[in-house]
């Protein structure tokens, strides 16, 4: 049995979620701002999908990508080596925010529908506008061919989604956001669930313990100056991956 939500309920303990299903917490009707970044603030995400009640997590453990513990694979270095000295390709931080959204909305092979519903567009939009969640887009010439978004409190950056659609685009993406969050001082990239194609690039699980009291501290410390890296390409990131 779960908390249902009604607005201005406080979230239960994180220690209340269940078990199975993994680390579902509460429902609810709303998806406000305020209710998500105080969501994000516990460690706590959305995930639910159209025609749904709200459903909220907190799994344990809980996988997260260290970001010096990112792996980047011999042919992969290569790659991005060329794309920080070449124009090819494009990096950009928040130029198309909505529509790296979109894109990660579209249908997938083998999946049946999303969870990033109308609703989560709006939202996570709404997030974007006031400096709390930003995209990193992957251009080839003037076409959006990958990108991933995700919100930032503090020192604490949570990825949502990324999408492709070319060979290692949206890897090419990660590495730029892990460059750039290392350049930040912020250890940590909040993976949420795990997936093989996580671990290969050197996510792990930690214990929901562990992340929650991370997430504590790092969202009290000072937030990103993201406009730093709004104005050219982010491409000279990569040498140093």
């Amino acid at each position: 049995m779960i908390d249902w939500l009604h607005p201005g309920d406080p979230f239960p303990p994180v220690a209340a979620a269940l078990a199975h299903p993994n680390g579902l917490l509460a429902a609810s009707g709303e998806l406000s701002v305020d209710r998500l970044i105080d969501a994000y603030r516990r460690g706590i995400f959305p995930w639910y999908a159209e025609g749904e009640p709200v459903l909220w997590w907190c799994p344990d453990p809980r996988m997260v990508l260290f970001t010096d513990e990112f792996k980047v694979a011999r042919s992969l270095r290569k790659k991005l080596r060329a794309v920080a000295r070449g124009d090819a390709l494009r990096l950009t931080c928040d130029a198309a925010f909505e529509a790296v959204m979109r894109a990660c909305a579209a249908p997938r092979t083998g999946q049946d529908g999303t969870w990033i519903t109308a609703a989560m567009v709006r939202a996570y939009v709404a997030l974007h506008r006031r400096d709390l969640a930003h995209s990193i887009e992957v251009w080839r010439g003037g076409e959006l061919v990958a990108g991933l978004y995700g919100v930032a409190l503090g020192r604490m950056f949570y990825g949502e989604s990324m999408f492709t659609r070319a060979t290692d685009a949206s890897k090419i993406a990660l590495a730029a956001l892990v460059q750039l969050l290392r350049n930040e001082q912020v250890p940590v990239i909040d993976c949420q669930q795990n997936t093989g194609h996580l671990a290969s690039l050197g996510a792990r699980e930690i214990r929901r313990a562990d992340f929650c009291a991370h997430v504590a501290a790092a969202t009290r410390r000072a937030p990103i100056d993201w406009s730093n890296y709004r104005a050219g390409t982010l491409n000279l990131l990569l040498g140093s991956c």
